[in-house]
């Protein structure tokens, strides 16, 4: 079965954040675990540091860290969904740009956030690490997140290539998972130094299965998955994580 390709993943976000309800999606960024993936990585960025979150959608995670002090440029290929962000908050900062080949001069950034975006790109994560390198500066920070091939995921692509009936309809994006090896190694070939990596997201996993592992609200987990997905972090960190973290700062001299 061949995979979308990268035009057609363009196409496929431009449907779907048109689609998309942004009260429930914004709801998201406050889930206790998002809140977790936010207080560990908000620790390597410091006050007053010049933020890019590249793949900004709706502004999720922007608006949250208004919330908390900090001001994003938020940048996107998805013009639609930046005109809907603008229009709910007309602070923000926003521009049109591919995460492939960004508006900014080198070194213009001090963090830059990358959240559920790399995983789209059927020619893989480096091109797009290599140009985030170009805009951060010396001593910056980068923070990734990419889901993990956990044991649903691997789960779901087995029963995929199976032919399984109710695998038929699959998505009109291209999407993958990495593992966190491979995650961060790919940091650090573009020219990070990693500091943290961090499987996260365990519980949100679970939701995947459904049923009881689904409470009321927009991928909100219900109380038996959290408490799952707490002893799944302790028992299986990696194997049952959702998402791979990675923080990493940029080397001063460049990729070596």
């Amino acid at each position: 079965m061949s995979q979308p390709s990268y035009a057609e993943t363009r196409r496929a976000w431009v449907r779907i954040w048109d689609e998309a309800d942004l009260a429930a999606e914004h709801a998201t960024a406050e889930y206790a675990r998002s809140r977790a993936i936010r207080d560990r990585y908000l620790a390597f960025v410091p006050p007053g540091a010049r933020i890019l979150e590249a793949g900004c959608g709706v502004g999720t995670e922007m608006l949250a860290l208004a919330r908390r002090g900090h001001r994003a440029i938020g940048i996107d290929y998805v013009v639609p969904a930046l005109g809907l962000l603008h229009r709910h908050d007309r602070t923000l900062r926003l521009a049109a740009a591919d995460v492939h080949a960004l508006p900014f001069r080198t070194g213009a950034v001090d963090a830059y956030l990358s959240f559920g975006v790399l995983e789209h790109f059927e020619h893989g994560m480096g091109p797009a690490l290599v140009e985030a390198a170009r805009v951060v500066a010396p001593g910056g920070t980068i923070v990734v997140t990419v889901p993990a091939p956990n044991v649903v995921w691997r789960l779901v692509r087995r029963r995929r290539r199976s032919g399984a009936p109710e695998a038929a309809t699959t998505r009109s994006y291209y999407e993958t998972a990495y593992d966190a090896g491979t995650l961060t190694r790919a940091v650090g070939d573009a020219g990070f130094d990693v500091v943290l990596v961090e499987p996260v997201g365990h519980a949100f996993t679970l939701w995947g299965l459904g049923g009881p592992f689904r409470a009321r609200g927009h991928y909100r987990t219900s109380a038996l998955a959290d408490a799952l997905g707490r002893l799944a972090a302790v028992a299986a960190p990696h194997a049952l994580a959702f998402a791979t973290l990675v923080v990493g700062t940029r080397r001063r001299g460049g990729v070596e």
